[in-house]
């Protein structure tokens, strides 16, 4: 039971949006979809959503807002009115339990797990259940385009949305390229004029945003330069302040959700009761987010006491970059680490995904990532991997489908076995 590898390459091959897709994908993500799924139950689902609302009711709050943004960059303190689109919460989900490790605010793949769901079948008839059905899928991706409007709605812009720019560093060479052309097409199925462009494309003429001769609405922002402190940004960084073009995600976004500084917050009760959090959102927070604190000279020789349960990530980390399980590390590494602008979290370990092949059983790790718009879940995709973070490295790895069983214990064994039988009768 998994992925249809024939059914995926259909599914490529009919939403390509131009001649050669399929290969580009093939030679840039070669990992990109995993064989298999992850089976979530309906009880972890209904605590993940619990948890966006709860901390979606503490970065509401004015106290937490102004605390965040005072040891922000001043570009985060700019209101632009968009929410942001795509923050990504991910989580690891295991034996011992289910911990938020972070949220991203410029989550990449989207439109490839669109693509993911288009591909899956049913083995067997307890499967069909279980798998998104076609109008989900089209769901998602009608309201991927709806929310880019919103963005648009919500920055008080007159008109209709008409043109947008999906905007990274060297965008051709980017691993996600593929999905930014899907992406693209995506959009101007829509009725939208669409272009992918590098930073230093753009130029502000007359308080209009341009590339070329384009005139720009909106810039979806995919840069890793959060608060366009690079000289390729520079230009974006204006039209942003200038509100010369509504831009998302954005800066404000990432000082609120994103910086790993606030799961400090978000995981210290007696900062909590401080910012004013009621005591049941308390709970909820306190019983998902891994304990995290900031490093600091105060800290550091306990931290590297009880480094075997940690996890070291930099306050603006992204992709796993410099980011070291705790029995890793080595003094050279710790050094660095407490130069300062490291957060350590309560180690979660991951949740892991047995692989019976003919020759031997294979353990993939995973993670859980919800795709989220002003609180509200649009997808949950999970990512197989080997090693000690996500990486689109490992065969056999990659976003996998996401199975919800109806729930955890005797129940969802029940909701399994007719698919053992359906394996075992295939062989």
């Amino acid at each position: 039971m998994g992925l249809d590898a024939n059914a995926l390459r259909g599914a490529i091959e009919a939403a390509s949006p131009q001649p050669g897709f399929l290969a580009l994908l093939q030679e840039r993500c070669p990992y990109a979809f995993a064989a298999h799924p992850v089976f979530v139950a309906a009880q972890q689902a209904a605590r993940i959503s619990a948890l966006v609302d709860a901390i979606e009711s503490v970065v509401a709050l004015p106290a937490y807002q102004a605390e965040v943004l005072a040891r922000a960059p001043a570009i985060a303190r700019h209101q632009p009115g968009a929410s942001g689109v795509f923050f990504g919460y991910d989580f690891h989900v295991g034996s011992t339990g289910m911990g938020l490790i972070e949220i991203n605010t410029n989550a990449g793949g989207g439109m490839l797990n669109a693509l993911l769901a288009r591909a899956q079948r049913a083995c067997c008839a307890p499967v069909e259940g279980l798998l998104p059905a076609a109008a989900t899928v089209h769901a998602f991706e009608a309201g991927i385009v709806a929310m880019f409007r919103n963005e648009w709605a919500l920055s008080g812009r007159p008109g209709p949305l008409r043109t947008i720019a999906i905007v990274d560093e060297n965008p051709e060479a980017q691993y996600l390229y593929p999905e930014f052309l899907l992406f693209r097409q995506l959009f101007e199925a829509n009725g939208l004029r669409a272009l992918i462009a590098a930073p230093e494309d753009l130029q502000l003429r007359d308080g209009v945003l341009y590339c070329g001769t384009q005139a720009l609405d909106l810039v979806y922002n995919r840069l890793t330069d959060f608060y366009f402190e690079g000289e390729a940004s520079a230009v974006l960084r204006e039209a942003y302040l200038s509100d010369a073009a509504v831009v998302t995600p954005h800066p404000r976004a990432h000082a609120l959700y994103a910086d790993k500084r606030n799961l400090a917050l978000l995981s210290d009760p007696d900062q909590l009761r401080r910012l004013g959090v009621p005591e049941a959102t308390q709970a909820v927070l306190l019983a998902h987010i891994p304990r995290t604190e900031v490093v600091a000279a105060g800290n550091a020789d306990r931290l590297w006491g009880e480094r075997r349960q940690l996890f070291f990530k930099p306050f603006a980390g992204f992709g796993s970059r410099a980011a070291y399980r705790g029995d890793k590390l080595t003094r050279r590494v710790w050094q660095e680490i407490t130069g300062g602008g490291y957060i350590a979290q309560a180690l979660v370990a991951p949740g892991e995904r047995m692989l019976s092949e003919r020759d031997a059983a294979q353990a993939l790790k995973f993670d859980l990532r919800e795709y989220v718009y002003r609180g509200q879940v649009q997808w949950t995709a999970a990512r197989l991997y080997q090693g000690q973070t996500t990486n689109f490295r490992t065969p056999g790895g990659g976003f996998a489908p996401v199975y919800q069983i109806p729930a955890a214990g005797p129940k969802a064994l029940e909701a399994l076995l007719p698919l053992a039988a359906c394996a075992a009768a295939s062989g």
